[in-house]
């Protein structure tokens, strides 16, 4: 029940994020329930075709559905409030990587996936949806940008998340501890700015 609950809240904070990025964009109430809407389940519904699993997840339970529109409702009601506290939305994104990462890697696993399978669908249920939202408002999607880091943080929680299962650390624990340094490596890379080395071409 309490990673369903936080699973939830990841959808509503990532809904905000794309209701903010549709309101810079100039768009109007359709375009931010559109990004809201992708941002929220898009990298959970590639994930679920790609494993197999249908009808995908919000298609199941409906409730996803009504906190995207939730969401869009109150992010849009206090837009002038949410432009002011950028640093705690970032937080909170923080935290939607990290729940929605696990809970990808989770899933693959419940489905037999392999563990590189597994991290592959992880990063891509915790950035996939962010990836969409910003090409959709023609942006470089934020995983390709150098600013920061954004799916690496992803890549080695989920890694760390299946080194503790094979260390046979309670699944509960493991989640926990891999969610934590999801989270902690995210900010710690926003407040620091750090970011990967660029690749350059020699000459």
């Amino acid at each position: 029940m309490t990673l369903y609950a936080l699973d939830l809240f990841g959808t509503a904070v990532f809904a905000i994020s794309g209701v903010l990025l549709a309101c810079r964009s100039n768009m109007d109430f359709f375009g931010a329930l559109v990004l809201a809407f992708v941002t929220a389940v898009g990298g959970g519904t590639i994930r679920d075709a790609l494993l197999g699993s249908t009808p995908v997840f919000w298609i199941q339970n409906t409730h996803y559905l009504w906190v995207i529109l939730a969401a869009v409702i109150v992010g849009l009601a206090t837009l002038s409030w949410m432009v002011r506290i950028h640093r705690i939305l970032q937080i909170f994104d923080a935290m939607g990587l990290a729940v929605f990462s696990i809970a990808g890697a989770q899933k693959a696993l419940a489905f037999g996936a392999e563990p590189v399978v597994a991290i592959i669908m992880g990063v891509l249920t915790g950035a996939g949806g962010g990836a969409i939202r910003d090409m959709l408002a023609g942006q470089v999607p934020m995983v390709l940008r150098q600013e920061e880091l954004y799916a690496t943080p992803a890549i080695f929680g989920c890694l760390f998340y299946l080194l503790l299962l094979s260390w046979s650390v309670n699944p509960t624990l493991a989640t926990v501890i891999a969610g934590i340094l999801i989270f902690s490596t995210r900010m710690i890379s926003v407040i620091r700015k750090i970011a990967l080395p660029r690749i350059a071409l020699p000459g």
